[in-house]
């Protein structure tokens, strides 16, 4: 498993009983997490006193009950980068703490390349993964069906001091934008994709992973240079597993490139117990 460490502004403090208790910025959130199936009988303190907490609904969704008034927002700096968190009404706060882990080697790709990377972040969420390219000297295209996603990604590269480096902001169907990037010719050096295991497009179009999963693959081979740099592969699918995605890789990208291809649990250290959760599995394709 590889495991992000470098976090100074969020905290793992503890995970019990379905829950993490954690630490963002200055204020303490408890959200469900339904892979955690074990009780800790020596938990944190911190539980009896966190500022917030998520509760499901029997319906869908939920909401947050607040122990103290928060603000609607705040921000929170992972080494050179800085984020807006704000929690909403799916639970999530716009950051997933576990992906600093390919942030680092994204970055690490693009600085050890000696050239000017062109990278296309696909379901590009609130923009981790864009930040860290841009920072690290990268052309970026930041892709995301959801304007509000977008725009909070823009946000960031402001807060992060980055508005002017060169980022492409875009809203599309991921596999529409990759249609019409394959007919203008235009060319990647590396592409990140983190998609969700269930989504729309931009029209309603129904997105479910393991029956796109593949074609989408193939498309992104054809958006590639002739000298990519990587790919990387992002799932928190539970029938995607690291071996799986492996087999899709050489399956498509393996088709027309050499490659090798590293696929792993990512995860989260818990300070309580010093053990790590699991949070998803990452493919790092690297062309030969």
């Amino acid at each position: 498993m590889r495991i992000t460490n470098d976090w100074k502004d969020y905290r793992l403090i503890d995970a019990s009983n379905g829950k993490r208790l954690e630490k963002w910025g200055g204020y303490v959130l408890v959200r469900p997490d339904p892979q955690i199936i074990w009780e800790n009988h020596n938990p944190s303190p911190l539980w009896q006193t966190a500022d917030a907490v998520y509760h499901r609904s029997s319906s869908g969704g939920g909401s947050w009950e607040y122990k103290r008034r928060l603000p609607e927002s705040w921000n929170i700096k992972y080494k050179n980068l800085s984020f807006t968190v704000k929690p909403t009404g799916f639970k999530h706060t716009g950051i997933f703490p576990e992906q600093a882990v390919n942030w680092d080697l994204c970055s690490e790709f693009i600085k050890n390349s000696g050239r000017e990377i062109n990278v296309l972040n696909m379901f590009a969420y609130t923009g981790g993964a864009t930040l860290a390219c841009a920072a690290a000297g990268a052309k970026v295209c930041h892709l995301d069906a959801v304007k509000g996603m977008v725009d909070w990604g823009r946000a960031n590269a402001a807060l992060s001091g980055l508005s002017e480096k060169p980022i492409r902001w875009i809203v599309d169907d991921a596999v529409k934008f990759l249609g019409r990037e394959i007919r203008r010719g235009t060319r990647y050096d590396a592409i990140i994709l983190d998609p969700p295991s269930y989504g729309r497009g931009t029209n309603g179009e129904m997105w479910r992973l393991e029956e796109n999963i593949c074609s989408l693959m193939n498309m992104c081979g054809e958006v590639l240079t002739d000298k990519p740099l990587f790919i990387v592969l992002n799932s928190y699918t539970t029938g995607l597993s690291s071996s799986v995605m492996t087999y899709l890789l050489q399956m498509t990208i393996g088709r027309k490139f050499k490659i090798r291809v590293d696929s792993q649990e990512i995860g989260l250290p818990v300070e309580q117990t010093g053990l790590a959760i699991p949070a998803g599995n990452t493919a790092v394709v690297y062309f030969n």
